[in-house]
């Protein structure tokens, strides 16, 4: 084989964006109207735009996904501590005398993301500092943060009226989704900081030896603890936008199977789940990658209850690919 096309293959990005593409073709083969863009209103609408809008909450997971995954670690409770945020929000505008104004929104926002923030914390304090293992540490709060959010709630599905919280998923800002812009603000930030500082570096040497980055003077433990709280933090605005596009804090349903799909995302984008090395920019892809394979699967007719085993066939072939043995089979 060529070397050039050897290491071109050899990309990272490769696989992730040829998937992509590929969906986007079938796509638009099988219904034409699906990179069909109209405008109405100074905005825009089509397929593609739907795709940009409902994927943001799972981007923002993904982030954090990321980061967590990127220290050798998981995170299962990234859909409970969406639903924690948005019960948390909507309970806050639900008994406030003036659900519509734009300051009680905002109060609303900043407590639901702070306390998604201290789930996080929790989350690194049991894997960094009391050293649980990170699926037992977080499959705690995967069970028990619904449970947190049915209190909150008192048990029912909080539903509000409030334009300015609506806005948040459903509004547009200069013809696009206000949520695609949401998520772009958590990507140019997560690039910054990781690849535009030591810390990515740091965060790369944590996932590939932990003890030899301590010997070496880099404080794992705080790396760590910071991975699972900026997990948390995402998946709290996460949460915000899931709760504005249907306008209720549904504690059984939201988030439900998302840290699956952000596992997924960041596999497909080329993060390894042994940790170390990881892509910003794969995990973008990956992500547009399963919204877009959603779509495909909903305009086929298959029910939303069969749609999460298509996606358990896609991450078992994508932990196969990924694992070392395969990857020397290619290699040869």
């Amino acid at each position: 084989m060529n070397p050039t096309l050897k290491r071109f293959l050899a990309h990272r990005l490769v696989w992730p964006i040829t998937a992509l593409l590929v969906l986007v073709i079938v796509n638009t083969i099988a219904r034409p109207s699906f990179i069909s863009i109209t405008v109405q209103n100074g905005q825009l609408y089509g397929p593609l735009l739907d795709i940009l809008r409902n994927s943001a909450p799972l981007m923002l997971v993904a982030l954090g996904m990321t980061l967590v995954i990127a220290t050798r670690g998981i995170d299962l409770s990234v859909g409970a501590i969406m639903a924690v945020s948005g019960a948390v929000a909507l309970t806050v505008i639900s008994n406030s005398s003036s659900p519509g104004d734009l300051s009680t929104v905002l109060i609303a926002i900043a407590l639901a993301v702070f306390v998604a923030l201290l789930l996080g914390v929790w989350n690194g304090f049991l894997v960094a500092v009391v050293g649980v293992q990170p699926i037992i540490a977080t499959l705690v709060l995967m069970l028990a943060g619904r449970g947190v959010a049915l209190l909150i709630t008192g048990g029912f599905i909080t539903t509000i009226t409030s334009a300015p919280y609506r806005f948040m998923a459903q509004g547009y800002l200069v013809g696009l989704p206000f949520a695609f812009y949401v998520s772009v603000v958590a990507i140019v930030i997560v690039a910054v900081l990781q690849r535009r500082t030591a810390l990515g570096v740091l965060t790369e040497a944590v996932g590939i030896n932990p003890e030899a980055s301590r010997l070496a003077g880099v404080r794992s433990r705080g790396i760590i603890w910071g991975a699972y709280a900026a997990s948390g933090l995402l998946a709290g605005f996460a949460g915000i936008l899931y709760s504005s596009n249907i306008m209720a804090a549904d504690a059984n349903a939201a988030g439900l199977y998302i840290e699956l799909d952000a596992i997924l995302a960041v596999v497909l984008g080329g993060t390894s789940l042994m940790g170390g090395k990881f892509t910003i920019a794969g995990t973008v892809v990956g992500v547009f990658t399963i919204q877009t394979l959603k779509s495909t699967i909903t305009f086929l007719g298959v029910p939303p209850a069969v749609s999460p085993l298509f996606l358990a066939i896609v991450v078992v072939i994508v932990v196969l690919v990924q694992s070392p043995r395969t990857r020397s089979l290619f290699a040869k």
